[in-house]
């Protein structure tokens, strides 16, 4: 197959189901050969009946693409860096790697205990740590013996980790964590030739179409516009050469919008000189808010 990743070789995390099975065989239609990961667990994490990774490959195949299943758990460096390995040792190279893999544990805070925040943090923020680590030390040495990467890096953020949804605080920190370790990692990587970017996605997946139900139930005829697939042309073309100089970017994406997400920077700023009482520290800060647009407003609340 020929397109915009033919003879690129791209690993997906949790790539059995949802967003992950849709960017794996968007990848593989653009001429990608593609490791699909997913363990086989159910929505909150726990282990399922089997991986249906190697359901994905023969869709792959049939399709007369190239594709191989992984099924090592991304969160433990052992099944990160089977993950890398697998991709060097079946094809020779890694030029992508997409980090999707996560589940929930929604709770209200009052009741979200240390084993559903643990569980969830490790899932998607240390799920996509630990890969993008392996990741990088390969193409660091790649870089290093004087074979300069095209590499490319998408993470997966979400609305909640931007601006916060109500019954998931273990979610939501885990997600905005991710926008921050993109940014690092833009910075960090850029001398090897690895591009890092992060999509936040909205789209019907085993977790959203339970959490929001309504928003999510596909239409009777016409766009479906929270269809997974969707999202995946962004992702595939985040993932390609002809994303040169994209890097360190947050995209929002549902349907057929995308969006440049701009995050944190400075607004308006009062600089007194010298040390505040706090009645003036709050007067200047109620003054500096006035000033201010408002938040959007968390999901749910």
């Amino acid at each position: 197959m020929r397109g915009i990743c033919a003879d690129r070789v791209v690993a997906v995390t949790g790539a059995g189901r949802g967003l992950g099975r849709a960017h794996a065989l968007a990848f593989a239609a653009e001429g990608a050969r593609v490791v699909v990961n997913d363990l086989g667990v159910g929505l909150d994490g726990a282990p399922g009946p089997g991986s249906p990774a190697a359901a994905v490959v023969a869709e792959i195949r049939a399709a007369g693409g190239e594709a191989v299943a992984h099924g090592g758990d991304i969160a433990t460096s052992a099944g990160a860096a089977s993950l890398i390995d697998t991709a060097v040792r079946t094809y020779g190279r890694l030029d992508t790697l997409v980090n999707n893999a996560g589940f929930l544990r929604d709770r209200m805070l009052v009741n979200l205990d240390e084993d559903d925040w643990d569980a969830v943090v490790r899932v998607h923020l240390k799920g996509h740590f630990l890969p993008l680590r392996h990741a990088a030390a390969h193409w660091r040495a790649e870089a290093k013996a004087g074979r300069a990467p095209v590499a490319r890096i998408v993470n997966t953020s979400s609305g909640a980790g931007l601006l916060g949804s109500v019954g998931q605080g273990n979610y939501s920190a885990a997600k905005a964590g991710i926008v921050g370790l993109t940014l690092v990692a833009a910075a960090e990587l850029a001398r090897y030739g690895v591009q890092v970017n992060a999509v936040a996605p909205a789209a019907r997946t085993r977790m959203t179409e339970r959490a929001f139900a309504a928003a999510m139930a596909a239409p009777d005829a016409g766009f479906d516009a929270m269809a997974p697939g969707n999202v995946s042309p962004l992702v595939v073309w985040l993932g390609s050469a002809a994303s040169a100089g994209v890097t360190g970017r947050v995209f929002e994406t549902e349907g057929g919008r995308i969006t440049v997400m701009e995050g944190w920077r400075a607004g308006p700023t009062a600089d007194s000189g010298a040390r505040r009482t706090p009645a003036e520290a709050g007067e200047t800060a109620l003054d500096l808010l006035a000033r201010a647009p408002a938040p959007g407003p968390a999901y749910g609340a």
